[in-house]
């Protein structure tokens, strides 16, 4: 954008001076024409700041403190492919009547607006903006304006591999992909849809064409994806990879709470156990990302700190929604229907006054956001083991990333076909599954035989008082601070009798809530590492290892589950193994009841333990 002259300038903010103050209240003017004392100040502020800086900015597009939003993000469509459970409910959001929504000409004015006003990058947004029609068209008609640097995208990646050419084509210079596990059950599971190998498809193609770092986006939730963390960042060995985590953020009808959030520091301290050697690396200005690398590796790791370090100090972005709302904060609640002013027939210089009104409220941090750090509770410590648990489906489990590793390591053609040889299989699906981590996992899978190491080592020594309970009859959690670190590991198992119907379509994996054994499997694991959340005197364990198997019996029509646990520590995992088999035959029940409703729970019952100043447990 050309530099303009610094008195035309100073006459805009003059004419600006009916915006409101920066506390959001009203301006009022003493006389026609004449500014409050209070709108003077704020010019005052304005203009001592345009003063100290060579290139002028448009004043529209600075606010009170000095921050110039050169960063537009507008939002293409409300709609969404997927249902990610960070995200949105499951039934989806209300959506906007397709007449309320911005019309293609109606999103190139105001950002042929913007442009004019100094906006250099703008970012094409969702839901989801790739299932928009004319989004190729858009961007190209984006890329014919003077002074506009970057047009990135973000996507879920589902349409992106089909789309990238032309899109590269048009005009899109950055890709931002959403991507929060590598897992392919586990993706169906967050996502609740298919399609974990199209958005494989699409970052090998960005890759293909030449994007880097081609940025992946990843939410990290505390019990879901957070034992992930390493395999993404060994894929930046040899990828052009942007792998950013994001802290877990609160949105309507995500059900956000803090015990779901992982820090920064805490995701930092786990790599930095892996790469000790990670290093920072330096940060623009108006950055929101902290970025690292690994030395030698060929992409690099992010951290995006919503929640535990904000970056409102340096922000320099603005929003348009989808119905042509101008919000100036993501966490803000305030909005101004740039849509109706353009509808109702406003001039540039009074879309620009009612712009520049908006970004004169902006305040200096997100107040709501730092009221919920406030109040929130102490974070939960880090569960960091160097065999972190990763679900896995059927066969032997090897890391994700050795496998990404001999499918792109270099390749230099169209690989599309062998990603989809890879993720899809050649042949149905067998009906069992299991979550075991060693390598040495049995290739059928499941055995309805117990596979603990568990001996029997005789009766166990027995207590004629609860442990549970204190001197005087009260619940009280049991001290174990000075009991020594033993290798504890529990065998639990439980059966859930569905009944032919059922079992038929579980069998078959036709049930229209989708795979039943996959979820029960990945519920069970969850449970397991939330179980000092669930009973209340449990002791928080930090697991090493946690493996869920399901195992179908045509003879009963019934489901049998085994979930065992392992940790080192100074009590045992009883309970979480118990927990698993409990909420993976309740998840079954879920996933059934639709069919029937006469579903029978049963058998959850301890198989074997061991380590422990009570000896081993083996049940015969």
């Amino acid at each position: 954008m050309a530099a303009r002259p610094v008195s035309r300038m100073l006459q805009r903010v003059l004419r600006s001076s009916v915006r409101s103050c920066s506390s959001g209240a009203p301006v009022t003017q003493h006389r026609p024409g004449e500014p409050s004392q209070t709108a003077v100040e704020e010019l005052s502020r304005r203009r001592q700041f345009l003063r100290e800086h060579a290139a002028p900015f448009s004043a529209f597009l600075t606010d009170s403190f000095g921050r110039q939003h050169s960063y537009l993000r507008i939002s293409l469509t409300e709609k969404c492919n997927l249902r990610c459970q960070y995200c949105m409910p499951e039934e989806g959001v209300p959506l906007t009547p397709k007449a309320d929504l911005l019309t293609t000409e109606e999103i190139l004015t105001l950002a042929r607006l913007f442009v004019k006003e100094g906006v250099d990058k703008i970012r094409l947004t969702g839901g989801e903006p790739l299932i928009r029609p004319d989004v190729v068209d858009i961007v190209a008609q984006l890329h014919r304006l003077e002074g506009l640097r970057t047009i990135g995208i973000t996507t879920n990646g589902i349409n992106l591999a089909r789309l990238l050419p032309q899109l590269q084509k048009a005009g899109l210079s950055a890709i931002n992909i959403s991507l929060d596990t590598l897992v392919p059950a586990k993706f169906e599971f967050i996502v609740r849809r298919k399609g974990f190998h199209k958005v494989m498809e699409g970052i090998h193609k960005a890759i293909e064409l030449g994007y880097s770092p081609v940025k992946v986006n990843c939410v990290v939730m505390r019990g879901l994806n957070e034992d992930e963390l390493l395999d993404f960042v060994a894929l930046t060995e040899g990828l052009p990879l942007d792998v950013r985590f994001i802290e877990y953020m609160p949105f309507d009808g995500n059900k956000w709470n803090f015990k779901k959030m992982v820090s920064y520091k805490e995701m930092l301290d786990t790599l930095r156990q892996q790469w000790p050697e990670l290093e920072k690396l330096p940060e623009e200005e108006s950055s929101t990302a902290k970025a690292f690398k690994v030395p030698g590796f060929r992409g690099q790791v992010s951290f995006i700190t919503s929640m535990s370090e904000h970056f409102c100090g340096t922000c320099n972005r603005l929003r348009i929604t989808a119905d042509g709302n101008l919000k100036v904060c993501l966490f803000g609640n305030s909005e101004v229907s740039l849509r109706d002013h353009l509808r109702a027939g406003a001039s540039e210089e009074e879309l620009l006054q009612i712009i520049g009104a908006a970004v004169g409220r902006k305040k200096r941090q997100h107040a709501e956001l730092l009221l919920m750090l406030q109040d929130s509770p102490p974070a939960i410590p880090s569960i960091s083991s160097q065999d972190p648990f990763r679900v896995q489906g059927i066969g032997h489990r090897v890391s994700f990333s050795n496998q990404m590793a001999t499918l792109w390591k270099g390749c230099r053609g169209p690989r599309t076909s062998l990603l989809a040889q890879r993720w899809l299989g050649s042949g149905p699906p067998q009906r069992h599954c299991s979550s075991r981590l060693d390598s040495d996992t049995n290739p059928k899978c499941l055995s309805a035989v117990s596979r603990a190491p568990a001996t029997p080592s005789g009766p166990p020594p027995t207590s004629d008082q609860l442990t549970h309970v204190d001197a005087e009859g009260r619940a009280a959690m049991v001290d174990v601070g000075g009991k020594p670190d033993t290798e504890r590991v529990a065998v639990a198992s439980a059966v859930v009798l569905l009944g032919p119907v059922a079992f038929n379509l579980v069998q078959k994996n036709q049930l229209k809530k989708g795979d039943a054994l996959v979820v029960a499997q990945l519920a069970g694991v969850q449970a397991a590492k939330q179980t000092s959340q669930l009973i209340p005197l449990c002791h928080h364990v930090a697991l090493s290892h946690v493996e869920v198997q399901l195992e179908l019996d045509s003879t009963r029509h019934a489901v049998g589950i085994q979930a065992s646990c392992r940790a080192r520590g100074p009590t045992g995992v009883e309970m979480e193994a118990l927990t698993a088999a409990a909420v993976a035959a309740l998840t079954l029940y879920d996933m059934c009841k639709a069919v029937s409703r006469d579903i029978v729970l049963g058998e959850i019952k301890l198989i074997s333990k061991t380590g422990g100043q009570r000896g081993d447990f083996h049940r015969t």
